[in-house]
């Protein structure tokens, strides 16, 4: 009993610190600036934090655009940065606080747009970096979005769905202030999913009054957009389509892909490419690899995990440990899991022509220059997923007209913006003679860059 009371008493003094720094410091002034503990425990684990790996990118592209020093710098800072202590009364008993973050990180095309993702390794440095990716990424795509990330620190496997609820709900309360409708626009991302925008929409609409639009990724049946489920992984299945072409190596049809995750994006890519004539010839996850040179059948495998069954135990392949996934021989290699899995140690034993950059920063710096000496041709993450962030701008429209269209209509209208979005990328790649990765990035800089300049600075 009084363990008990020690351990609500320290949860209670925390809420109370986290709500103090909200009222006395204002929620502009909170959390700005690096916390350098991340930053140093990244510097341990990786070398460079993925925060300084995507600023790493965006320096390039500024260099080759000449941008004086002034300027980088009011393009690299985010707007803002939140953290707030989620206290969660557990249906055990057990009394735990969860960290959660928000970065803000550039809205002058539009309202700040970004995932929320609940996961054991989130902390600050990762929701920077990604927050910094989504204001290119929808630069890049064209939609009037700027960039925005948010997650919490935990495991839903050790939660409960009541549990998992509750947190969301807390979550909401906690940043009500800083989201919403034309001001930041949640949507799903790791471990996230329709069922959690459903509670983040209710919630905050129980605050702020029926606001459908202030989250997206929602279900079908309450607000949700057709097509969205399977948005981003089509958009990499596009995105395939048009670098083979743009590069001379050929149609889809008869291509082998190996794909490393085979969560939503990974699944849904590897069908469709499947549908366009691909041989998807591996697949792997945290159990295992499976592989078939004479091709996977993706939808039995969808089916067999649909079970619950493990990716590992899928009968009609052959087995492999997971980590071999990247060094399998294809045309195409699409790391659609987590970030930084491919770096100087073994991006030299890719034997691949092309990678698609499906999940978030997937190749570090290093490793994208081996690829570079090597010619493997990389289609950067800003691009080759925006298909996710697309559609949820779509839900938004949609949202905001309250009329819904047919999926065949938004299959279509992402279908255009993947072709007109790489042939914006494609173009600066050929004027330039720069890596993809570089023109896709200046082509994000140019258009936020022009729109800072144009609304003026005051």
């Amino acid at each position: 009993e009084n363990n008990m009371l020690r351990i609500v008493a320290s949860s209670l003094f925390r809420a109370a610190q986290a709500h103090q720094r909200c009222v006395g410091r204002g929620l502009n002034a909170l959390f700005i600036g690096q916390d350098h503990a991340t930053q140093q425990h990244h510097h341990g684990l990786r070398g460079i934090s993925h925060a300084e790996a995507t600023n790493m990118y965006v320096r390039e592209a500024l260099n080759e655009l000449k941008y004086p020093e002034r300027m980088q710098k009011m393009l690299i800072t985010p707007a803002r940065e939140m953290s707030v202590e989620l206290v969660l009364h557990k249906e055990n008993g057990d009394i735990e606080v969860y960290n959660g973050y928000r970065v803000q990180h550039n809205n002058s095309r539009g309202p700040f747009k970004g995932g929320l993702r609940y996961h054991p390794d989130v902390d600050i440095d990762d929701v920077r970096s990604l927050a910094s990716l989504m204001t290119w990424k929808t630069a890049v795509m064209d939609i009037p979005f700027g960039g925005a990330k948010g997650g919490v620190t935990v495991d839903p496997k050790n939660l409960t769905e009541r549990e998992l609820e509750k947190l969301t709900r807390k979550l909401v309360v906690a940043i009500k202030e800083i989201i919403g409708v034309y001001e930041d626009i949640p949507a799903p991302d790791m471990n996230t999913d329709a069922r959690v925008m459903a509670w983040f929409f209710d919630e905050y609409s129980k605050l702020k009054g029926f606001s459908p639009g202030a989250v997206t990724g929602k279900p079908v049946y309450l607000h949700g957009s057709l097509g969205r489920e399977s948005a981003t992984g089509r958009g990499v299945a596009y995105a395939t389509r048009e670098i083979l072409k743009a590069s001379k190596l050929g149609k889809v049809a008869d291509k082998t892909f190996a794909i490393q995750g085979f969560g939503n994006v990974g699944a849904w890519a590897g069908e469709i490419l499947t549908e366009m004539g691909g041989r998807v010839v591996a697949v792997s996850d945290a159990t295992g690899c499976v592989h078939d040179e004479k091709g996977l059948n993706i939808k039995a495998l969808r089916a067999h995990m649909s079970k619950g069954s493990k990716l590992a135990d899928f009968p009609e392949a052959d087995k492999a440990p997971a980590n071999t996934l990247l060094e399998t021989p294809c045309d195409v290699l699409i790391p659609a899991a987590l970030g930084g899995v491919i770096t100087a140690e073994n991006a030299g034993k890719l034997q691949c022509r092309v990678v698609v950059e499906a999940a978030n920063a997937p190749v570090m710096p290093d490793g994208d220059q081996v690829l570079r000496d090597r010619d493997i041709i990389v289609l950067p993450d800003i691009y080759a997923n925006g298909g996710g962030v697309t559609v949820s701008f779509f839900e938004w429209v949609q949202n905001l007209q309250n009329f819904k269209w047919e999926e065949a209509d938004v299959n279509r209208r992402l279908d255009r913006k993947m072709t007109d979005a790489f042939q914006g990328v494609w173009d600066i790649h050929q004027a330039r003679k720069i890596p993809l990765r570089t023109a896709a990035f200046a082509l994000a800089l140019e258009r936020v860059t022009q729109a800072e300049v144009h609304r003026g600075f005051d």
